[in-house]
């Protein structure tokens, strides 16, 4: 199994910094918030993308890909009702396909809870195809340059739309592009009524990738959560992706976070 770490854990450290950090610890991969790289990511270039990854590969890392998408511009929407906007939606996943290429990486993470929440009274089923409508257009750039979109379930208080493994794979049936995958996250998956175990047995022919951490919003192996099950269930997957440490609680700090989180993850693997 191979492991990666989320960049924007480090704040507005140097990108080549975070790099030779993440290396020393022992992970092989890192994984890396569009924000956290420029303002607006939509102003990031090609060139740029491939300084970015050149520094990490330099550290001795792959890039893993892309997730927190939409933080910015926070305005983007997977389910808008808007023309206009879903325009601007998907030429913006487009050009973070793009950019993810350049980077070296092949994962776009697509989470962004509060960019995908239906409004009182729209219904679900249109809501569903709208996204679908979305992600096709993405997915016909993402496909040819190896890029993949895995899109994330996420727990109940964090959106209205897409709760569930179970209801992700039926979008991603609608989208019906082999671009458009799974994303599965131990902290989401804990917010659902079947056993973490279960949901990746049972969506081992769409996983893509897959985030360790912990309900508590810190990494594995700090809360309630009990990894041998889910280790013998992404064996049992035949997952062969990488399993990147997603944190949202940064403390004490990100040294200390990813070198405990690291240490875990190998052990119980």
């Amino acid at each position: 199994m191979k492991f990666a770490f989320c960049n924007e854990t480090y704040g507005k450290q140097e990108f080549a910094k975070t790099c030779d950090h993440i290396a020393g610890c022992g992970y092989d991969g890192i994984e890396i918030a569009p924000f956290t790289l420029k303002e607006d990511p939509r102003d990031l270039t090609e060139k740029e993308a491939q300084a970015f990854g050149s520094q990490a590969h330099s550290a001795g890392l792959e890039v893993v890909g892309l997730h927190w998408l939409l933080v910015k511009p926070s305005w983007l929407n997977l389910t808008t009702t808007d023309p206009l906007l879903q325009k601007d939606t998907v030429a913006f996943g487009q050009h973070l396909a793009r950019i993810c290429a350049a980077m070296g990486g092949s994962v776009m993470v697509w989470g962004s809870p509060q960019q995908r929440n239906l409004e009182e009274g729209w219904n679900y089923d249109d809501a569903l195809n709208r996204a679908a409508d979305t992600l096709r257009a993405i997915s016909r750039v993402a496909g040819p340059l190896n890029v993949t979109i895995a899109m994330e379930p996420l727990a109940r208080k964090e959106t209205n739309f897409l709760n569930t493994a179970e209801q992700t794979i039926e979008l991603l049936k609608l989208v019906d592009d082999p671009a458009c995958r799974l994303h599965l996250d131990v902290k989401a998956m804990s917010d659902e009524e079947t056993p973490i175990e279960e949901v990746i047995i049972s969506s081992a022919p769409y996983l893509e990738h897959f985030h360790a951490n912990d309900p508590n919003l810190r990494g594995p192996g700090t809360g309630d959560v009990a990894y041998p099950p889910i280790v013998k269930a992404l064996r049992e997957a035949r997952y062969e992706g990488f399993v990147s440490v997603e944190v949202f609680d940064y403390t004490p700090d990100p040294e200390t976070i990813a070198k405990e989180s690291i240490a875990f993850l190998k052990e119980v693997f």
